[in-house]
């Protein structure tokens, strides 16, 4: 069902790798360098509230600015905060510009090529949300032509809805909030996409009783990403990582941020 969407995110991620083949690869700063330094560069993405965003004092605030923050404290470093946009993510590991990645890197095979991954610090849910006016417990119940699926303009989700959930019509909006407020009105019956960015917004409409319908269509996992061969700073990144989610760290910062429990939580696991 994802076919579509993988073969895009491939294309781009084989275009990165011919852009390297011409080029020379840089040395990635290891653990030690990082620590005689005294500063880990952390690659975030500059306008996804509220993963990284600035506050109004011109400060960063989110989730992976606390999770960033958590990784300072653990390597007694400083950071230095590396605005990363989507596209920019793992050239920049490649490149040495940044030690690490945060901004919802899902792991996949074409940067796992490029780079190292962490185990999972968060994950991405492809859900319905929905309210009690509309019927059905299943997704594909909502495969219908008396249903309106809200959206955000320019989603890789539109086109799956096309191919995966066609007799639904479509209204599409150009804000997370405006998604939301479509269906808080009435003006479209739910919600499909990765619901975890979306649960905060439904706290405006406190008249409206959401539901998630309990069946998840997929979830993608979202690690840290470090440079190739980087295994020392992976390493110590994943002992934190178990860590916190031992200790339900990374979900109350989730539900800090997000408003919400993560739909699908990370298993820790000390064996990676």
């Amino acid at each position: 069902m994802f076919r579509d969407f993988i073969r895009r995110l491939s294309a781009g991620f084989l275009a990165i790798v011919a852009v390297l083949a011409l080029g020379s690869v840089a040395q990635a700063k290891s653990l030690d360098g990082i620590l005689k330094d005294g500063v880990i560069r952390i690659g975030i993405n500059p306008n996804f509230p509220p993963m990284s965003s600035r506050n109004a004092s011109g400060e960063w605030e989110g989730f992976d600015i606390d999770v960033g923050n958590k990784i300072a404290e653990t390597l007694k470093v400083k950071v230095e905060w590396v605005p990363t946009e989507t596209k920019d993510r793992v050239p920049f590991l490649v490149a040495d510009t940044i030690d690490l990645s945060l901004g919802a890197l899902t792991r996949n095979t074409e940067r796992a090529k490029l780079i190292e991954y962490t185990v999972p610090l968060h994950t991405e849910t492809l859900a319905v949300l929905t309210t009690e006016k509309t019927k059905g417990q299943m997704w594909k119940d909502l495969d219908d032509s008396g249903i309106t699926i809200a959206n955000i303009r320019s989603s890789w989700v539109i086109d799956w809805q096309k191919e995966n959930m066609s007799k639904a019509k479509q209204e599409i909006v150009d804000t997370i909030p405006d998604v939301v407020r479509l269906v808080a009105q009435g003006r479209a019956d739910a919600i499909v996409e990765n619901i975890d960015f979306f649960m905060a917004h439904t706290k405006n409409h406190k008249n409206v009783k959401w539901r998630v319908l309990p069946d998840p269509i997929f979830t993608g996992y979202c690690g840290i990403g470090v440079a190739k061969n980087n295994y020392g700073l992976r390493d110590v990144l994943n002992i934190m990582l178990y860590s916190l989610h031992s200790s339900n760290g990374v979900n109350d910062l989730w539900e800090k941020w997000y408003g919400a429990p993560m739909l699908v939580k990370v298993v820790p696991n000390p064996y990676f």
